[in-house]
């Protein structure tokens, strides 16, 4: 991660350069089949199995349209070796003995003209897994044009199944067998003489051991270099550094971890200057991977080199030249690891794209270094922090929406149609959200677990590995347990199925008025909804609640059982239990509408006296009395959470920043909205005078 990466969502974000494409390939199983189906006057299929291993397989298939356009498909298949299909995402999937029909979900029933869908599955098979080669799309063949339907043909003769694990050489199979993965983040990487320099514990064996007795297969040690080299031609990289990492690869070895290292943050503090100094730096850059390569040259096969870390570039003239730089860095890596013999003849190599970003015109020019090199054991690596607004909590993105979600999935169908689909393997090499950078409270509970609930499903989709940054602030490094283990649980689960959530982790009830029936929306996620169960004791359908399509409903019965004396704050936890994945937890709350006080302070610490009375605090808006938006990022009156303003529940206040009262008029009243979980909005009024600020109510 680097210091950059929030300037550069922000500006994409304000400039709407947002991908726009629809996801075509979003995630889920069990949706409602579109209707209407209309046949196909010619069709081609292809059938890949994207993976094997003894007894069972992955395969994807795609659909082109070259007839009419459809809407509402079904494709009819018959396995000529007894498989099986065991899951499948993108469609709804039936058999009758060998026979299979796929018919498509509600997002992806229209097929045009030329136009083509895809879906895949996983399957079991036994004494062979041989192709199937004839299809019917809505009862026409598909012969690979528009015409009549020919006699099926021959199958192809049988293909033995791979050994496991993956042959040496399948990078795609070695990259899935990577995931998932962790981040070794803020320790190696620091910037400073000593891995400590950034407030993490020197790393232990002990710590690689309990990462990975948490599930994680691969891990991402990042290195910063710069600090551990020696003056230029030589730049040799100080023997007591170089020996720390070694040990620290071999630590994670021993544990049966696959490895990235990688160049770090020398690509904001020295390789940037590219543009200007590409001699100096190409120069160092070679000398840093001659030298890994050395050392390393036979280590395990699973140690992977990455060639740099978010790479970036200033005062260069523009995206074609800021190609050119990478792409001569990424095949200077390549060649100075191929050429340094042993096992880097082979090794896994990652390259990333400009700033690893998933945009379309990063992600071409990246692979047109794939196409360049044409080097089977090459990984595409992007990172992934969300859709910025939501990621920091500004602007209003205070909830995990469709906004959010389409950004993602326009993220990683761009990745999977670009590389994937070309069995070109995919590492999302970071992934988080960027308000992790100051404390995990920056953004909702319940809409935080809906992000990660819902990216490590995507993920497994577009069969993309995933590499969670820690800096330390998820996994404690001395304790060696999650500081939020409700987040891990939903994070872990998600590597292996879905789960359902709720429109709320929260539900509300005033103190002032009388105890109400209660509503949250069921998101199913293809599971279905067993029941509520608070502690060890089943709620009763029917009587403490019920459910109607994807509505459930707490009676008030129930709630005013449950809020028991109605103190502020949490009255009672309940947890949703849905047929896969971990339950969703409800807290049932009382409150009342917060108040305000007056207060005086400096631009340096102004806090609002604030009775919050049970409730939480979402967002702030700001505004001048012409309307006009207040404080910083004024193209909005949202402003940033943690940035600009924070709650203090402990010390009942709220705090405004410096940050925001820089850029606050003098002499100029400011109306502050702040927005609360419970609906309730409160306003205030600040004034700033000087250095000195005044806070009335009202």
């Amino acid at each position: 991660m680097t210091r950059l990466r929030g300037t550069l969502r922000r500006t994409r974000w304000r400039l709407g350069l947002a991908a726009t494409g629809a996801a075509l390939l979003a995630a889920g199983l069990g949706l409602t089949v579109a209707g209407s189906a209309q046949a196909a006057v010619g069709c081609k299929v292809t059938y890949a199995t994207s993976s094997q291993w003894p007894g069972g397989f992955g395969a994807n298939v795609t659909i082109n349209n070259l007839g009419d356009p459809v809407n509402g498909w079904n494709l009819v298949w018959t396995f000529p070796s007894g498989q099986r299909v065991t899951q499948v995402w993108n469609a709804t999937v039936t058999s009758s003995g060998d026979q299979v029909t796929a018919r498509n979900v509600s997002y992806n029933a229209r097929i045009p003209t030329n136009g083509s869908v895809s879906f895949g599955f996983n399957g079991s098979w036994s004494g062979a897994n041989t192709a199937p080669t004839t299809f019917a799309l809505n009862g026409v063949t598909c012969t690979g044009s528009v015409g009549e339907t020919p006699p099926p043909t021959t199958p192809p003769p049988t293909t033995p199944p791979p050994t496991t694990p993956p042959p040496t050489g399948d990078a795609m199979a070695e990259v899935a067998a990577m995931q998932p993965g962790w981040n070794l983040g803020n320790s190696l990487d620091a910037v400073g003489d000593d891995e400590t320099a950034w407030g993490n514990p020197r790393i232990t064996e002990a710590l690689l051991d309990n990462v990975r007795a948490q599930g994680f297969k691969s891990i991402r040690i990042p290195v910063t270099w710069s600090a551990h080299l020696g003056g230029a031609p030589s730049h040799t990289i100080e023997a007591a550094y170089l020996n720390r990492v070694k040990e620290v690869v071999d630590w994670a070895l021993a544990d049966g971890f696959y490895v990235m290292i990688n160049i770090h943050h020398d690509s904001w503090q020295w390789i940037n200057t590219m543009p200007t100094d590409r001699t100096n730096v190409l120069n160092r850059y070679n000398a840093i991977w001659t030298q890994l390569s050395n050392t390393f040259r036979n280590h395990s096969s699973k140690l992977v080199f990455e060639s740099v870390n978010e790479p970036q570039f200033t005062g260069s003239s523009g995206d074609a030249q800021n190609a050119a730089l990478l792409h001569e860095l990424n095949t200077s890596f390549h060649r100075i690891v191929r050429a340094s013999g042993g096992n880097n003849a082979n090794r896994l190599l990652v390259l990333p794209s400009l700033h690893t970003s998933s945009e379309q015109p990063r992600v071409d020019e990246l692979l047109s270094t794939f196409n360049t090199l044409n080097d089977p054991n090459l990984i595409a690596t992007v990172h992934f922090y969300g859709y910025w607004p939501f990621s920091v909590n500004v602007a209003g993105g205070t909830r995990f929406d469709a906004t959010v979600q389409k950004d993602l999935t326009d993220s990683f169908d761009r990745v999977y149609n670009s590389f994937v689909s070309r069995r070109i393997p995919v590492i999302i090499g970071e992934y988080g959200l960027l308000g992790f950078d100051r404390h995990t409270g920056t953004i909702e509970q319940g809409e935080k677990l809906k992000f990660f609930e819902f990216l490590g499903h995507y993920a497994r989709t577009r069969q993309l590995t995933t590499m969670l940054w820690d800096n330390g602030q998820h996994f404690d490094r001395t304790s060696f347990v999650w500081k939020d283990p409700e987040l891990f649980a939903q994070i872990k689960s998600s590597w292996t199925t879905r789960s359902g959530t709720a429109s709320s982790d929260l539900l509300f009830n005033a103190k002032a008025t009388a105890i109400t029936s209660k509503t949250l929306t069921l998101n199913l996620n293809g599971t279905s909804f067993v029941g509520v169960r608070q502690g060890d004791t089943d709620l009763v359908r029917g009587t403490d609640y019920t459910v109607s399509g994807d509505q459930l409903t707490f009676t008030a019965a129930a709630l005013t059982r449950l809020t028991g004396n109605r103190a502020y704050g949490v009255n009672a936890t309940l947890h949703l239990r849905f047929s896969a994945g971990v339950p969703w937890r409800v807290n049932v709350i009382s409150y009342d509408r917060p108040v305000l006080s007056n207060a005086t302070g400096t631009t340096s610490s102004f806090a609002i006296p604030t009775q919050f009375r049970g409730d939480q605090l979402a967002t702030m808006e700001a505004k001048y009395a012409d309307g006009s938006n207040a404080g910083p990022h004024d193209w909005t009156s949202y402003k940033e959470f943690d940035v600009t303003f924070a709650p203090n529940y402990s010390a009942n206040q709220i705090t405004l920043t410096s940050t925001f009262f820089a850029d606050v008029a003098e002499n100029r009243p400011v109306t502050l909205t702040f927005h609360f979980w419970s609906g309730e909005q409160v306003s205030y009024r600040v004034t700033k005078s000087g250095s000195t600020v005044t806070g009335v109510t009202g």
